[in-house]
C-alpha cells in the first residue's frame, strides 16, 4: 500500500471524483444527483484508495476547506475502523505524515486541525509499538510557538479518545495496557507542560484550549496535584476573562464532580471551598449588569459544587450554609429564568439527605432557606406581563411558540422543586404561602374583576399552579389549609388561564375530597360548569378533573348514576376526543360501583346512546374524518368494558355485563365488516372484543363461536394484526382445561389458531415482510402464547417448519417490535430441545410448580427444525446484530444464538464460520475472524457454551462500530423470499 511520501502525480489526480462528488453535495443539484454523490462518498470512505487520496487532498493547494475537512474526517475514520488494512511497517511513516500535516494546519482551519488531532490520538492508541508518544508529539509540535495550539488540541483529545472512544478494535487487556502507557504514565509530565504553558504569557493563561486540556486530564491526574498547582489559580483567573469564561466554568465543574466522594477528597474540598466563596459577589454583579451568560455560568458553578458536596452540606450545615445561600441567591436574581433550572437537582439532592432522621439538624438549619425558595419559585411561576400592560391579551409571548412551550415545561420542573420544599418545611406551610397569595389578590383586585377582564391575573394564576403542583404531597387528613383553600378556589373569577389552573388544581385534591364529602358538591358544580367554557383548554381540564373526581369519589357518587349519565350524555358529543375518553373513564368508574343486580340496566343507560350514535354514524360515514370519529366512539365502549368488571362466580349461569355484550355484538360485527378496509375502526372493534374476554373471562364462552368466526373472516379479509391480537385473548383464557373450560373448547381454540396461522403464512407468501410488520408482531406474540399452552401440538404440527421459515424472513425487518416478538418466539421454540420443558407444571395438591418432562417426539421435532433452519437463523441473527437490529434486540438475538450453540454446538459453529466468511472483504481483519472462531471452538470443547454469547456480542459490537452503515457486497446476506405452499 502506498503512503503519503510515495505518492506521485497520478495519485494526486485520484481524488478528482471525490472533489466532484463533494461539489455536487454542496450545489443546487437535484435530489437524485445528490443521492448518487452521497453513495459514492460512502463507498469511497471505506475503500483502500482513501488511504492515499485523503493525504493528497490535505496537501493540495487547490482543494477547498470543505474538501480538506472531509479528507481529515475520512482519515480519522480509516484509522478508527480500517486500521487492520495497514501493514505494520507503514505505521511510522503514517505517524510522521500526520504530524507534518498537523504542523501545516497549525493556524487552521480549526475543524481540520481538530480532526487531525483526533486522528493522531487514535493512531497512538492502536500503534502499540509507539512507546514515546508524548515525547514525540511534544518534540515535533511543542518547540514551535505556531504549533502549540496543535499540541494543546492533541493533549485535549487524547484522554477522551482513550477512555470514551471504544470503537477501536483492541482487546480489553490491550486497551487497559495502552491506557496506562498513554495516560497514567504521562499524567505528571502533562501537568508540568500545562503549568509551563500557562505561565508563558498572560494570553496563554486565558486560552480556552488550555482550560479544555485541564478538563480532559482531570480524571488522569491526581486532583490534589491540580488544586495545589499553579493551574488552579489559572482556572480561577480565567473566570474573569470573557474569552475563557465558558471553558473555565466547564473545568471548575469537572473538578467539583471529581470531589463527589467527599470523604476521600476532604482536604481538597477545604481548599476549593474558599475559592468558590470568592465568586459569590459575581452573582449580584452579573444580575445587576444583566450579563445573563455570566450569570448562568456562575449559577452552574455553585449548583455543581452543591451537588458534589451535598452529603457534606447535610453533615456540616453551619459551615456550608453560605453555599446554599449562594444557590438560593442565584434563584432569586434570575429574572430571565435562564439559569434557574441548573439548581433544581441540587435542591432535590439536598432534600433527599436532610429529610433523613440522621440529618434532622441540617433540616432545621435550612428550613428558612427552603421557605424562601417556595416564595421564589411561586414568583417565577408567573406568566409574563405584556409590555403594553394589557392583561386581556392572549398572546403573552408575542408569537414565540417555542418560548411558550419552554415556559410551560419549565413550570412543571419548578413544581417538582415545590414538592421538595413540601418535604422539608411541611405541606401546611407551603399551602399557606399559596393561600396568602390568593387571598392577597382577592383583597387587592377581586372587586375589580369583571367578565373577561381580570386585572393582574398572573399573580393569581401562579399560586393556583403551585397548589396543583403540590397536590401529590398533601395527605388526605390535612385539616388546616385545604378547608380554607377549596371554598376560595371555587369562587375565583373567570379568566381562561386562571380558570384552567383552578379546575386542574381541584382535580389534584380528589382523594382529599373523598374524605371530606361536604366540599364535593361545590367542587363538582364548578368543574361541570367548566365543560361549557368557551376555552377548549378549560374544557379539557374539566374532563380530566371530572375523571379524577369520579374515580376517587365513586363511593360518594354511586347513588347519583342517573344524574351523572344525563350530564355525560349532554356534553359527550361536544368534547374533543381525548376529553370524551376522560369523561367516559369517570362515568365508568362510578358505573363499576353499581350493585350487581342493576349493573346491566346501568350499562344500557350509559352505552345505548353511544351504540345508537355509532349505528347512525356508520350508515353515513364516507370520508376519513367521519370514519375516524367512528373509531373514537368505539373506544368509549371499550373504556367501559375495561373498567366495569364486577366479580361473578365462574359457576354462575350468566354475567350481566356479558348479556349486554351479546346485545351489542351484532352492531360491532356489522361495523367491522363494513369498514374492514379501514384500520382504525377494525382495531377499535378488535380491542372491544379483546376486553370482553379479558374482563369477563369464562363467562364469554357462549360468544366464542360467533367471535371466532368474525375474527377468522376479518383477518382473512383484511390481513390486519388486530384480529390476531384479539385471538390471543381467547387463547390465554380458554387453553387450560378446567371445570369451566371443557377439552372440546380447548381443541376448538387450537384449531381456530391454526386457521389464523395458515392465513398469516399465506399473507407472508404474497407480500414482503416490510409490508406486514404489525401483523408479524401480533402473529409471533400469539404463537408464543399458543406454544406455552399447546407445545406438543404446535411443535409437531405440519405448520411449524413454515413458521420457523417465516420467523427467519421476519428477522430482515428494521422495526424493533416485530423483531422482538419474533426473537422471543424463536427462543421459546429452541427451549424445547432439552429434556425438561421450559414451562413448569402446577401441582394443586401441594401448591408447587414442578419441572415437566419434555416428550421425545417434541425434542426430536425441535432438533429437526433446528437442523433445517439453523443455518439461516445464525445468518439472520449475526448479520442483524452487525448491521440492522436495534440495540434492544441484541440480548434476544444473542439468546437465540446461545440456544443454537447449546442444542447443536458443532453445527452452529460451522454456520457461524460460514456467515463470517461471507462478510465483505476488508471489513474485518483475518486474524480477528480466526480469533472468534478459535475461541468459539475452545468454549465448545470445554463445555462452556454459555460464554459463547459474550464472544458473539463483543464481535458483533466491534464490527458494528466499524461498519455503522452496511458496506457493499451484502447481496448474499439479504433475506430470501418466504415461500408457503399451504
Amino acid at each position: 500500500m502506498a503512503t503519503a511520501a510515495t505518492m506521485n502525480g497520478g495519485s494526486q489526480q485520484a481524488f478528482g471524483p471525490v472533489l466532484s462528488a463533494l461539489a455536487t453535495m454542496s450545489s443546487n443539484a437535484d435530489r437524485s444527483s445528490k443521492g448518487q454523490a452521497h453513495e459514492y462518498l460512502e463507498r469511497y470512505q471505506k475503500s483502500e484508495e482513501a488511504w492515499n487520496s485523503t493525504f493528497a487532498i490535505l496537501q493540495s493547494p487547490q482543494a477547498s476547506s470543505e474538501a480538506k475537512l472531509f479528507a481529515a474526517t475520512t482519515l480519522k475514520g480509516k484509522i478508527i475502523f480500517d486500521f487492520h488494512q495497514l501493514p505494520r511497517e507503514s505505521l511510522p511513516q503514517l505517524r510522521d505524515t500526520i504530524l507534518s500535516l498537523l504542523a501545516t494546519y497549525a493556524k487552521g482551519p480549526k475543524p481540520v486541525r481538530t480532526q487531525l488531532s483526533v486522528t493522531l490520538a487514535n493512531l497512538a492508541i492502536q500503534m502499540t509499538e509507539w512507546k514515546d508518544v508524548l515525547q514525540t508529539v511534544v518534540g515535533r509540535l511543542g518547540t514551535d510557538p505556531a504549533s502549540t495550539l496543535c499540541l494543546l488540541e492533541f493533549l485535549h483529545v487524547l484522554p477522551e479518545e482513550v477512555t470514551e472512544g471504544r470503537k477501536i478494535n483492541l482487546t480489553e487487556d490491550e486497551l487497559r495496557d495502552r491506557t496506562v502507557e498513554l495516560l497514567e504514565q504521562n499524567a505528571e509530565q502533562v501537568l508540568h507542560l500545562l503549568s509551563q504553558y500557562a505561565q508563558s504569557s498572560p494570553e496563554a493563561a486565558k486560552n480556552s484550549q488550555l482550560m479544555e486540556c485541564i478538563t480532559s486530564w482531570i480524571r488522569e491526574v491526581p486532583l490534589a496535584a491540580i488544586v495545589h498547582s499553579p493551574l488552579m489559580d489559572v482556572v480561577m483567573g480565567a473566570l474573569q476573562s470573557e474569552s475563557s469564561f465558558d471553558s473555565a466554568v466547564e473545568c471548575l465543574c469537572a473538578i467539583f464532580k471529581e470531589t463527589k466522594d467527599v470523604d476521600e477528597n476532604l482536604e481538597t474540598i477545604k481548599l476549593l471551598y474558599p475559592r468558590l466563596a470568592s465568586l459569590q459577589p459575581q452573582i449580584g454583579q452579573a444580575a445587576d449588569a444583566e450579563d445573563w451568560d455570566t450569570f448562568k455560568g456562575v449559577t452552574r458553578v455553585f449548583a455543581e459544587a452543591g451537588e458534589a458536596w451535598c452529603v457534606l452540606v447535610a453533615r456540616e450545615p453551619q459551615q456550608f450554609r453560605a453555599l446554599v445561600e449562594s444557590v438560593l441567591e442565584c434563584c432569586l436574581r434570575d429574572r430571565e429564568r435562564e439559569a434557574l433550572s441548573q439548581t433544581f437537582n441540587f435542591w432535590y439532592e439536598l432534600k433527599q439527605y436532610i429529610t433523613l432522621e440522621r440529618y434532622m439538624d441540617a433540616r432545621l438549619q435550612f428550613v428558612d432557606l427552603y421557605s424562601k425558595l417556595v416564595d421564589i419559585m411561586i414568583g417565577h411561576l408567573q406568566y409574563p406581563t405584556p409590555e403594553s400592560g394589557d392583561d386581556s391579551t392572549t398572546d403573552l409571548f408575542e408569537g414565540d411558540r417555542e418560548a411558550e412551550d419552554k415556559f410551560r415545561e419549565f413550570r412543571h420542573q419548578m413544581g417538582d422543586v415545590l414538592k421538595d420544599c413540601c418535604e422539608v418545611i411541611g405541606v401546611t406551610e407551603c399551602l399557606q404561602k399559596s393561600y396568602v397569595l390568593v387571598e392577597q389578590w382577592v383583597s387587592q383586585y377581586g372587586a375589580q374583576a369583571q367578565q373577561g377582564k381580570v386585572p393582574h391575573w398572573q399573580q393569581l394564576e401562579a399560586p393556583l399552579f403551585s397548589l396543583r403542583a403540590m397536590g401529590r404531597m398533601v395527605p388526605k387528613d390535612e385539616q388546616i389549609m385545604l378547608p380554607r383553600l377549596i371554598p376560595l378556589i371555587v369562587q375565583i373569577p373567570d379568566q381562561e388561564k386562571v380558570r384552567f389552573q383552578a379546575v386542574m388544581a381541584l382535580g389534584r385534591y380528589t382523594e382529599w375530597t373523598s374524605d371530606h364529602p361536604e366540599t364535593l358538591q361545590d367542587q363538582l358544580n364548578f368543574i361541570m360548569a367548566a365543560f361549557h367554557h368557551p376555552s377548549s383548554e378549560v374544557v379539557r381540564a374539566a374532563a380530566l378533573s371530572f375523571r379524577f373526581f369520579c374515580s376517587d369519589c365513586r363511593d360518594l357518587l354511586k347513588d347519583f348514576m342517573p344524574q351523572l349519565q344525563n350530564f355525560y350524555e349532554g356534553v359527550i358529543t361536544t368534547l374533543p376526543t381525548g376529553s370524551q375518553e376522560e369523561a367516559t373513564e369517570g362515568i365508568a368508574a362510578v358505573l363499576a360501583k353499581q350493585p350487581l343486580e342493576t349493573i346491566y340496566s346501568s350499562m344500557k343507560l350509559c352505552l345505548d346512546p353511544v351504540v345508537k350514535r355509532l349505528m347512525s354514524m356508520a350508515q353515513t360515514a364516507n370520508d376519513k374524518p367521519q370514519k375516524i370519529a367512528i373509531a373514537d366512539h368505539l373506544n368509549l365502549i371499550t373504556i367501559v368494558l375495561q373498567e366495569v368488571k364486577p366479580y361473578v362466580e365462574p359457576s354462575a349461569p350468566s354475567h350481566p355485563c356479558v348479556e349486554y355484550c351479546k346485545e351489542i355484538f351484532p352492531v360491532l360485527a356489522a361495523i367491522c365488516e363494513r369498514f374492514v378496509d379501514f384500520g382504525p375502526i377494525i382495531e377499535r372493534v378488535c380491542r372491544c372484543w379483546r376486553y370482553m374476554i379479558l374482563s369477563y373471562r369464562v363467562h364469554t364462552a357462549p360468544m366464542l363461536p360467533q367471535l371466532a368466526d368474525k375474527l377468522s373472516n376479518g383477518f382473512l379479509a383484511s390481513r390486519q394484526g388486530c384480529f390476531l391480537w384479539a385471538t390471543d385473548s381467547i387463547v390465554r383464557e380458554f387453553s387450560d382445561v378446567s371445570a369451566y373450560v371443557p377439552e372440546s373448547t380447548v381443541q376448538a381454540i387450537y384449531t381456530f389458531y391454526e386457521q389464523q396461522a395458515t392465513t398469516f403464512l399465506r399473507a407472508l407468501n404474497d407480500l414482503p415482510p416490510e409490508e406486514l410488520p404489525d401483523v408479524i408482531e401480533d402473529f409471533f406474540r400469539l404463537s408464543a402464547d399458543v406454544l406455552l399452552y399447546h407445545p406438543d401440538r404446535l411443535l409437531t404440527s405440519p405448520l411449524i417448519p413454515s413458521m420457523l421459515s417465516a420467523a427467519s424472513t421476519s428477522l430482515t425487518l428494521l422495526k424493533e417490535e416485530p423483531l422482538m416478538a419474533t426473537l422471543h418466539f424463536l427462543r421459546d421454540v429452541l427451549a424445547y430441545a432439552g429434556p425438561d420443558a421450559p414451562s413448569s407444571h402446577f401441582n394443586p395438591d401441594d401448591g408447587t410448580y414442578n419441572a415437566r418432562p419434555n416428550p421425545e417426539p417434541v425434542r426430536a421435532a425441535v432438533r429437526a427444525l433446528t437442523l433445517a433452519e439453523g443455518d439461516t437463523l445464525v445468518q439472520r441473527c449475526l448479520t442483524g446484530m452487525m448491521y440492522t437490529f436495534p440495540a434492544d434486540c441484541f440480548p434476544d438475538a444473542s439468546g437465540v444464538l446461545l440456544s443454537l450453540f447449546q442444542n447443536l454446538p458443532n453445527e452452529t459453529a460451522g454456520w457461524t464460520a460460514k456467515t463470517v466468511g461471507m462478510l465483505p472483504p476488508g471489513s474485518i481483519a483475518p486474524q480477528e475472524q480466526e480469533r472468534l472462531l478459535r475461541n468459539i471452538q475452545q468454549r465448545i470443547d470445554s463445555g462452556e457454551q454459555r460464554r459463547i454469547r459474550g464472544l458473539v456480542q463483543d464481535f458483533t459490537n466491534a464490527y458494528r462500530r466499524r461498519n455503522v452503515a452496511p458496506r457493499e457486497g451484502l447481496g448474499r446476506l439479504e433475506g430470501t423470499k418466504f415461500r408457503f405452499a399451504g
